[in-house]
């Protein structure tokens, strides 16, 4: 078993040794920092994060997106063809984003994230996988009143991240996640689903995984786990009943094993962990098994969210113990 994030991590906590990211972000929108100052701050908050999943025990860790502003507008911002318009809810959380307007037809301009990712890895003591925003999920929470249907949307979007994801595997990233928890709110989307995924993956030489949450994938399990990705992410405290649809798990894949809260901030126990672990070995070898977060840790303070990656390392160790 390996241990990892699904992405985010908190940007900010109380005895944090970086500069504050907030602070400077404010300073800068005031004129009082040039941007080269700002970037130099979220450089220091990116290493302290990075220094902090190696020192919680993970296998393998991210960025934290930190220089992202949420998980749209960051891309979005550096697509040819998007505009920002007003703030609406990211799912059913209480955080907000600049919804993403396609005004022209979407186009991609350059690499978005490897300069991040390529800083990231130069930094960390841990191996660094890259995260990308999924082109379903970027195109549901976006409005594009250039098109004439979410479909050509996905597609075009399909094959602009396809491009950013090739820029990274080529840049060495060993690992590109796509993030795509609106599919499992929106099922009969499936086979565009699948078309825009074949598309988003089509030749990237490194190793690729899709994670979705916020949802089940009941109705959907046998095509969802066929999905030509080398992992699976799935979430499994909002939705257990994932567990009782792996039983057709396919047997050259990964599964992403989301079942620390990282929306609450009850900690869970190492017993808990190990009993989630070992349903999910009921259908999946242990070693085909990575242990996460239930989705991004950015809606736990940063104490929180490190004392439960610090027990979830404690947790699939003693899982491997006694399953193993």
């Amino acid at each position: 078993m390996q241990t990892t994030v699904v992405g985010n991590y908190p940007k900010i906590g109380p005895g944090a040794q970086a500069p504050s990211l907030r602070a400077a972000i404010q300073r800068y929108q005031a004129g009082r920092i040039s941007e080269d100052d700002l970037h130099d701050v979220a450089a220091e908050v990116t290493k302290e994060v990075l220094a902090d999943q190696a020192r919680a025990g993970l296998d393998v860790v991210t960025d934290g997106h930190i220089r992202w502003d949420d998980p749209y507008t960051y891309f979005a911002s550096k697509i040819d063809g998007f505009d920002l318009n007003g703030l609406i809810r990211y799912f059913d959380s209480n955080t907000y984003f600049r919804q993403p307007v396609a005004e022209r037809k979407l186009a991609w301009t350059g690499p978005i994230t490897v300069a991040d990712y390529r800083f990231a890895a130069e930094n960390s003591a841990k191996p660094v996988k890259a995260v990308v925003v999924g082109p379903y999920t970027l195109a549901r929470q976006s409005s594009w009143p250039h098109y004439n249907s979410l479909q050509e949307v996905v597609m075009d979007l399909a094959s602009i991240l396809n491009r950013e994801a090739r820029a990274l595997a080529d840049a060495g990233a060993p690992l590109v996640q796509f993030d795509e928890p609106a599919i499992l709110r929106h099922k009969d989307d499936l086979p565009m689903f699948r078309e825009a995924m074949s598309r988003l993956v089509d030749g990237v030489s490194s190793k690729t995984a899709v994670y979705a949450y916020f949802g089940d994938i009941s109705g959907l399990a046998k095509e969802f786990l066929s999905l030509p990705f080398d992992v699976i992410g799935l979430d499994f405290v909002m939705n257990p009943a994932n567990f009782d649809l792996l039983g057709d798990f396919p047997a050259d894949k990964k599964l992403g094993l989301g079942i620390v809260d990282a929306r609450n901030t009850k900690l869970e126990t190492v017993d808990e962990i190990v009993e989630q672990i070992r349903r999910a070995s009921n259908s999946v070898g242990l070693d085909r098994i990575d242990v996460s977060p239930s989705c991004g840790l950015e809606f736990l303070p940063r104490a929180n969210a490190y004392g439960k990656l610090v027990r979830m390392v404690e947790g699939v160790a003693r899982a491997q113990e006694v399953l193993s």
